[in-house]
C-alpha cells in the first residue's frame, strides 16, 4: 500500500450563506489482468464523467465488506466470474464541488483495490444495465499507459500498485 500522506484538499468557491453537505462514499475495484490487457468499464451518461473508462468496482452497501462489494460490483458490471485477491492499494480523495444535481458537496471518497483473476472466458457484458457503466471490455495496458484510452484516476492507481508489488526476476 501506498503512505498515507494526505491528498490535498480540492475546494471550489462557495457563496458565504451556504453550506456544503458532507457526503462520504466508500467503494471497491478489482484490478484484473489478463495477458496484456485489463478488465476496464466505461462510466455511461449521466455519471460526472461519461465515456472514461475505470476498473470493474463501486459504492459498498451498507454494511457490506469490501471483498463482498468487489465481486459484487465485478459481476453487475462485467458478466463475468472473478476471484478476488488480496488489497493492492486504498486511495483517498477529498474535495468541496458541486454534485451532478447541482447541490454543494465537501465529498470524501475512499477506493479499496483488489487484485482479481478469472478463468471466465466469455466476453464482458454489463449485466446492471441503466447503471453507471455501459460497456465492458478486455484493454490493452499498452494503449492505457500510452494515454490512447482516457481512464480514471483508479486504474493508474491501480495499475501503478501492481507494478509495486509484483516480483522482480
Amino acid at each position: 500500500m501506498t503512505d498515507p500522506a494526505p491528498e490535498p484538499a480540492r475546494v471550489s468557491a462557495a457563496p458565504a450563506d451556504e453550506q456544503a453537505v458532507r457526503r462520504q462514499r466508500v467503494a471497491a475495484y478489482v484490478l484484473c489482468r489478463r495477458g496484456g490487457t485489463v478488465l476496464l468499464t466505461r462510466l455511461s451518461p449521466g455519471t460526472p464523467r461519461p465515456g472514461v473508462w475505470t476498473l470493474p468496482g463501486g459504492g459498498l452497501e451498507h454494511g457490506e465488506h469490501p471483498r463482498v462489494g468487489a465481486h459484487r460490483e465485478a459481476q453487475e458490471e462485467t458478466g463475468l466470474e472473478v476471484v478476488v485477491g488480496e488489497v493492492l492499494d486504498v486511495g483517498s480523495t477529498h474535495f468541496t464541488g458541486r454534485s451532478p444535481a447541482g447541490r454543494l458537496e465537501d465529498f470524501h471518497g475512499i477506493s479499496v483495490v483488489f487484485s482479481a483473476t478469472t478463468e471466465d472466458t466469455r466476453e464482458p457484458e454489463v449485466l446492471d444495465v441503466g447503471g453507471t457503466s455501459d460497456a465492458a471490455a478486455w484493454v490493452p495496458v499498452a494503449d492505457v499507459e500510452a494515454g490512447r484510452v482516457v481512464v480514471g484516476d483508479v486504474v493508474a492507481m491501480a495499475l501503478d500498485a501492481a507494478a509495486r508489488t509484483a516480483p522482480t526476476a
